[in-house]
């Protein structure tokens, strides 16, 4: 169940954030990319602690990613890491450049 949620969830084109609502990096991560101008239902955030299946789905997480910790950050089908890989990429503009890349955002 864990597998087939995790991966009908990160679709290309898309971004998608596995979080929990109380992790303060969760909620930093959704700050962060809740500014930027995303085009209608490009960008998920996947509350993990909603399921019946949270610790499957996080050892999913550490077999597709290297880590179960949240947040887990998918451009696409590319997970990126987590809230200080995120906050590294739009330090140096590669954030924007690859979410434009993707066609993620609006004009």
């Amino acid at each position: 169940m864990a597998q087939e949620f995790v991966n009908s969830k990160i679709q290309p084109g898309k971004v998608v954030v596995f979080i929990k609502p109380t992790c303060p990096y969760c909620r930093k991560t959704q700050e962060i990319l809740s500014e930027l101008p995303f085009k209608q239902g490009l960008l998920e955030f996947v509350d993990i602690t909603a399921t019946s299946d949270m610790s499957e789905i996080q050892d999913y997480l550490q077999q597709l990613t290297g880590a179960r910790t949240v947040p887990r950050v998918f451009l696409g089908k590319d997970c990126i890491g987590g809230c200080s890989d995120l906050i590294a990429m739009q330090e140096k503009g590669e954030l924007l450049a690859r979410l434009k890349e993707m066609g993620a955002l609006r004009q």
